[in-house]
């Protein structure tokens, strides 16, 4: 039992070190926080809601495709991590075109691919989806409306998107996850009307 324990704690080291090469001196949008920051509090969300090393090592590397090399990070995903990962990693991704199509375009397809997803993706884009929500809630809180001018689409936007997001996983993932998904979305709803 202390080999497998071993292994499964490599797989995950291993997703987390690819995770910070590939989003070295990045931050989250619009601060000044490291944004491996972000894959971290993801990860806790998702282990938290039983997931297991390959999801846990997809949820650092979730965005690590659309923010830090495209197709080639995703076969590196693979042959180091495993096919699986690479196939949540995959399923989160919203965009491989350089330069990207325009928000609600590149929205649009990964919405009608998210309905489809397996449910392991389904977790991951919940916990991503639920992180960026309570950050933006944090940001509101402080800077009031402000906050959103750092996103490309307008607030009626990001509602619509949010909310197709909510509606595309809410039945795959725990309710309790489900819960906090939708309460934190009813926190930033004034914001977004």
């Amino acid at each position: 039992m202390a080999l497998l324990h071993r292994y499964r704690e490599g797989r995950f080291a291993a997703a987390l070190r690819l995770a910070q090469q590939a989003h070295d001196g990045q931050c989250r949008k619009g601060t000044s926080t490291p944004y491996i920051a972000h894959p971290l509090a993801v990860a806790g969300l998702a282990l938290h809601y039983g997931a297991d090393d390959e999801v846990a090592s997809a949820t650092v590397l979730h965005d690590a495709v659309e923010d830090g090399g495209g197709r080639p990070m995703l076969q590196r995903i693979g042959w180091r991590i495993g096919a699986r990962v690479a196939a949540i990693v995959d399923g989160c991704t919203d965009s491989y075109a350089t330069p990207k199509l325009p928000w609600e375009q590149r929205k649009r397809a990964y919405l009608a691919r998210l309905q489809s997803a397996p449910r392991d993706t389904k977790l991951v884009v919940a916990c991503d989806k639920f992180d960026n929500l309570r950050a933006t809630h944090d940001d509101l809180l402080v800077q009031g409306a402000d906050a959103l001018r750092k996103f490309g689409a307008p607030p009626g936007d990001l509602r619509w998107y949010y909310h197709a997001c909510f509606r595309a996983v809410a039945n795959a993932i725990p309710y309790a996850l489900a819960d906090r998904l939708r309460k934190e979305l009813d926190a930033i709803e004034p914001w977004l009307a």
